[in-house]
């Protein structure tokens, strides 16, 4: 019981909820859009449906095949790593936990995905005029975000935190 009292562990409740809200969003896309439909919401935001055979930034999608399997031996090893860490980890960590906490959803999120389909459903579409973030998913989301934490605890010096 102490592997999810003290430690990041106790986050296991926010994992399983940004994965059902990921793989909520990507059903109901997956389901009520053709591929490549695309609905105006606002001025700079659309819902496209799109699929990501690559990782991010759609980089080696037209690589063939291989990469559903390399991307998915990458996420697998990554969640395990992370898995253990959490483990590990002590209950003050809170930034450093909850980074790992997004982080590990948005890869197992993702990774269904590349398990099931071979690729991995995109939707969320910013723009401006003729400029075009690449169409990314609440996985994606987590991930930055856990990304953007794990950077901001490595330059943080929190006393009460035990590095």
């Amino acid at each position: 019981m102490r592997l999810f009292q003290q430690t990041a562990w106790r986050w296991w409740w926010l994992v399983l909820l940004l994965i059902a809200l990921d793989q909520l969003t990507k059903q109901l896309v997956h389901q009520q859009m053709a591929l490549g439909d695309s609905i105006d919401l606002l001025p700079f935001f659309n819902l496209t449906y799109v699929r990501n055979y690559g990782a991010a930034f759609s980089f080696l999608s037209d690589s063939g095949g291989w990469q559903r399997w390399f991307f998915t031996g990458i996420a697998v090893v990554i969640s395990v790593v992370i898995a253990v860490w959490m483990s590990r980890l002590n209950r003050s960590q809170t930034k450093l936990s909850l980074a790992l906490t997004l982080v590990f959803a948005g890869a197992i999120g993702n990774l269904i995905d590349r398990s099931i389909y071979g690729y991995v459903i995109d939707f969320f579409h910013l723009y401006y005029d003729r400029w075009h973030y690449p169409v990314f998913n609440i996985a994606d989301s987590v991930i930055c975000i856990g990304a953007a934490l794990l950077i901001w605890d490595s330059f943080s010096n929190d006393a009460g935190e035990n590095k």
